[in-house]
């Protein structure tokens, strides 16, 4: 395991710090590793409700680390050329979580950095935070997500302009355009993303993870498909514990207590 990615679990919250501050939190193989088991530690932990992911120091990630990549000690290359080992990726585990992810975007997410920011559900900007689709500048694609993410986020007009081009998205720019829902001054960040996640730990956690299996299954199925499972997933909620509490609490005019049961 890499001492480059940090955890810390409070009040139901999970905080994964990209720690690489010396080179922008660039992601090397082990960082790679460490980043998937956290992320799926955090999704099985029934105490984490919320997972907020950001980056230590003046960047969020710029990309993967070129000069462990060049050494061998990147991302992982299969037998055939161009066949990249990326099932245990960050990106891929990201997006398969129950468990709602809020990026805390700290300066700039560059290449891989800017996937993973998309790939968590929220994102909050600091006003220095910033996205660089550099792909095409680099002589490569969006490898890990880009390509299927940025056009739900966008639309296809403005993913193809924004890929295209591959210019740095300004924090106002990606308000502007939907890619991040809020942006804040860098000091209160930390603090505005954690309030976020808070937020949503307070509510029902089974239902909540709910929610985000049938948003993300929509993304496959037809209309009448996602209702039929949504109602599929209606059925245990409403012998849940929880299900009980939060109408107890409605009755009773008060803030309810969920215990995730």
């Amino acid at each position: 395991m890499s001492d480059e990615v940090l955890v810390e679990v409070a009040d139901h919250v999970a905080t994964i710090t990209l720690n690489a501050p010396e080179r922008m939190n660039t992601i090397s193989g082990p960082m790679l590793e460490t980043l998937s088991s956290e992320l799926v530690a955090a999704d099985r932990d029934p105490a984490v409700r919320a997972i907020v992911l950001t980056g230590a120091g003046r960047a969020f990630c710029a990309g993967l680390d070129l000069r462990a990549q060049s050494s061998g000690g990147g991302l992982a290359v299969g037998g055939n050329p161009g066949e990249l080992e990326l099932r245990d990726a960050p990106p891929i585990v990201l997006h398969n979580v129950d468990t709602p992810t809020i990026c805390a975007l700290n300066g700039g997410a560059a290449g891989y950095g800017m996937d993973l920011a998309l790939g968590c559900d929220i994102r909050v900007a600091g006003e220095s935070g910033k996205l660089a689709p550099a792909f095409a500048k680099r002589g490569v694609l969006p490898e890990s997500g880009g390509t299927w993410l940025l056009p739900r986020l966008v639309g296809y007009a403005k993913a193809a302009e924004i890929a295209f081009t591959g210019r740095t998205l300004s924090a106002k720019e990606c308000l502007e355009l939907g890619l991040v829902n809020r942006v804040v001054a860098d000091g209160e960040l930390p603090d505005a993303a954690r309030e976020l996640a808070l937020e949503i730990a307070a509510n029902a956690p089974l239902a909540v993870r709910a929610t985000k299996r049938m948003m993300r299954m929509a993304e496959s199925e037809t209309f009448e498909q996602n209702v039929h499972h949504v109602f599929l997933q209606l059925l245990p909620l409403f012998r849940s514990e929880d299900f009980k509490e939060g109408m107890a609490a409605f009755l009773e005019k008060r803030a309810p207590k969920f215990n995730g049961r």
